[in-house]
């Protein structure tokens, strides 16, 4: 996969698929330590054990949908041609925890992508699926919340095509804030101004 963007969209699609109805997803960027991590973590039924030994295997998977699992295979792939590695944890209770590690710096990793375009398509497609976003570079932090969003927009559904365009220019604003040095920038304040787009 070109982005890294799409990885995150198919281990979340994989959570879904496990009946999960709450998933964060955390991307943390450091220059300083030269670092990029991506989180994953979802309340779905889990993977067993043995499908997490043999993540490296693109032919085991939990889905019925498609015979192979690629998804978890090219992620740990990706991480590890950049210097990184991948975890993955089930607990007993159920739910999934996937944990990417990338060298920032290093000239084969992929682009994070268009993570706007990513949560403002899982929005739409879910909207029963409860959404936090945390973006961190440096000191710098943007969070977003669908359990906000949901409070804050009463009756109006949050897969209404003028709220998800709303939500995808304000995450691509945000984040753009972010990686210009706009400290604690969140996508709540924006959301207030909906009617006024």
């Amino acid at each position: 996969m070109r982005e890294l963007s799409l990885h995150i969209l198919d281990v979340v699609e994989n959570g879904i698929t496990a009946g999960a109805d709450g998933i964060a997803i955390r991307v943390e960027e450091s220059v300083p330590d030269d670092r990029l991590q991506i989180t994953v973590q979802d309340n779905g039924r889990g993977i067993p054990a043995e499908k997490i030994r043999s993540i490296d295997d693109p032919f085991i998977t939990t889905r019925t949908t498609r015979r192979v699992g690629l998804g978890l295979s090219l992620l740990a792939a990706a991480a590890r041609r950049c210097g990184g590695d991948i975890a993955v944890s089930a607990p007993p209770g159920g739910g999934t925890e996937v944990t990417a590690l990338f060298r920032r710096s290093h000239i084969d990793r992929a682009p994070l992508g268009d993570m706007a375009a990513t949560l403002g398509m899982l929005i739409l497609g879910n909207p029963h699926v409860d959404f936090v976003y945390v973006h961190r570079l440096d000191q710098n932090e943007f969070s977003l919340d669908t359990r906000d969003l949901r409070n804050q927009l009463e009756d109006v559904p949050l897969n209404d095509p003028a709220v998800i365009q709303h939500i995808t220019a304000s995450i691509r604003r945000a984040l753009s804030d972010l990686a210009g040095g706009d400290i604690h920038a969140t996508t709540r304040e924006d959301t207030h101004g909906k009617d006024d787009h």
